[in-house]
């Protein structure tokens, strides 16, 4: 009964403290969420850094940064993110050998945050978006610097998991329009080891005629180059040339196919087998402009409190248990708290755009929600591992009580009993799971490009799902020879 009460009465995690800021921003609440993120800092304006941070402030200064870049201010959460990403340290799963990350993720929520590489990544990525929806190329090229610097860190010692192909491909973007075509090569060819982009499919070989640089997936959605054929062996009699022979029709192709490029310049994936001819109206726009549109769909699934049977524990743990799990036979608190991901229950899914009308190539540039759990994945055996070690710190300590209740004369049994209950009650309730994550970073980032005459345009941007359909409709001016980019962000 004691253990239980303290149980009640302890601390709530960071996921129980920050629902309700999550809710608002599924019923489309941001400014209500905006002001509980700010209510946690203990702040008013959104810029407003605290002097002295107090725990946790670093994530929750991450998690607003999204929630204003989902409202549109643009300098406001480029501030918030350049911040947390100063502050905020990488949790180096690569290289924990020794189970560590498994014991700072189950129960050192007073230690600081440290984000996953997936995190470490899309925040570069997230902020690099808010320098583009100004036009501010240098800005976004210093942004791309540092998720370069991350990226190239990552796949040194973890090469066999890649992350952040939308920030590849931002990067590559940026580049492109400053005119660093090997440049924009190289990250457009990071960003395609991970999946293929039909938006890529006109841009990779008009950027290869002006660059040097040849990456494997490069060479994948550039014309094939023809083979040269043997010499025919010597004929008695030569045939006719088939346009010469009466009896042979060539056929001719269909108006609206003209202007399609010929089938060997198309990737050999199924992904982009059925990419649709451009139509006259996006090849008319050849010395217009361009619009690019980002489209960031839903939550990434977090961390909450979870409670599951010893035996199962142990099972999951594996081989990351330390202590004698005997002692987990005695007892009444034999259950195993530790943090796992819960869906974010997000009601839009997919994502379409429109330009006046016409769809454009809309590519699913990142999973981010994927990524999130195939890490934590991983983790989960040292996880649990960790839970149940500290579990078995607890019941030697409760059996150190009911040791000494024992001695006590009379109804020793009794008091040994309550001695154990009140020294594991305790020590549960003391210990929480670390519920810590970034819990507002999108699920699903999208991609869609296309040239545009110079000039006025209305951009439609369609996110659907099981909570229905949603519209957002932007009027923009593209300028001859420029380009426009635009955020849509519903983390819904």
């Amino acid at each position: 009964m004691l253990g239980a009460s303290l149980l009640l009465l302890s601390c709530a995690t960071y996921s129980e403290r920050t629902d309700d800021a999550r809710r608002a921003l599924r019923r489309g609440d941001y400014a209500g969420s905006l002001a509980l993120w700010n209510k946690v800092l203990k702040v008013r304006k959104p810029e407003e850094i605290p002097n002295k941070l107090k725990k946790n402030g670093e994530l929750v200064i991450l998690e607003r940064a999204t929630v204003l870049q989902a409202m549109g201010e643009w300098e406001s959460s480029a501030a918030n993110f350049e911040f947390a990403d100063k502050q905020l340290e990488l949790l180096d799963i690569a290289k924990d050998t020794a189970g560590k990350i498994g014991k700072y993720i189950y129960s050192d929520s007073a230690t600081k945050y440290k984000t996953s590489p997936t995190e470490k990544l899309a925040l570069n990525a997230m902020n690099l978006i808010n320098y583009l929806v100004r036009g501010d190329l240098s800005g976004a090229k210093v942004e791309a610097k540092r998720f370069t610097v991350m990226r190239n860190y990552l796949r040194d010692y973890d090469p066999e998991n890649e992350h952040g192909a939308f920030g590849s491909y931002l990067a590559g973007y940026v580049h492109e329009r400053q005119g660093n075509y090997d440049e924009a090569l190289r990250y457009y060819d990071e960003a395609l080891t991970e999946r293929d982009f039909r938006t890529l499919r006109e841009v990779i070989p008009a950027l290869a005629s002006k660059g040097a640089y040849r990456g494997a997936r490069i060479k994948d959605y550039l014309p094939a180059t023809p083979k040269t054929a043997p010499k025919p062996a010597p004929a008695p009699a030569p045939k006719p040339a088939i346009a010469d022979d009466p009896s042979i029709q060539r056929p001719s192709a269909p108006a609206k196919e003209a202007a399609e490029p010929p089938e060997t310049s198309a990737p050999p994936s199924a992904a982009l087998s059925s990419i649709a001819p451009r139509s006259g109206w996006n090849a008319a726009a050849s010395k217009g402009g361009e619009v690019l549109v980002v489209t960031k769909i839903g939550r990434v699934p977090y961390r909450i409190p979870e409670r599951i049977p010893i035996g199962l524990a142990i099972g999951l743990a594996g081989a990351f248990v330390s202590g004698d799990t005997t002692l987990l036979e005695y007892g009444m608190f034999k259950f195993v708290v530790y943090p796992e991901l819960a869906s974010a229950e997000n009601i839009f899914e997919t994502a379409t755009v429109r330009v006046d009308g016409h769809a454009i190539p809309n590519d699913l540039a990142s999973d981010l929600g994927s990524e999130i759990v195939a890490e934590f994945e991983e983790l989960k055996p040292k996880i649990i591992g960790a839970a149940l070690t500290r579990m078995i710190a607890r019941a030697a300590a409760a059996e150190g009580a009911r040791a000494a209740g024992n001695q006590a004369e009379g109804a020793g049994g009794l008091v040994g009993f309550l001695a154990a209950a009140a020294v594991e009650g305790t020590l549960v309730a003391l210990d929480k799971p670390d519920t810590r994550s970034w819990s507002t970073l999108p699920d699903r980032v999208f991609i869609a490009r296309s040239r545009l005459p110079a000039g006025a345009h209305s951009v439609a941007v369609e996110v659907a799902g099981p909570g229905g359909r949603e519209t957002h409709t932007t009027d923009v001016t593209v300028p001859e020879g420029g380009f426009v980019v635009l955020d849509v962000t519903t983390l819904r």
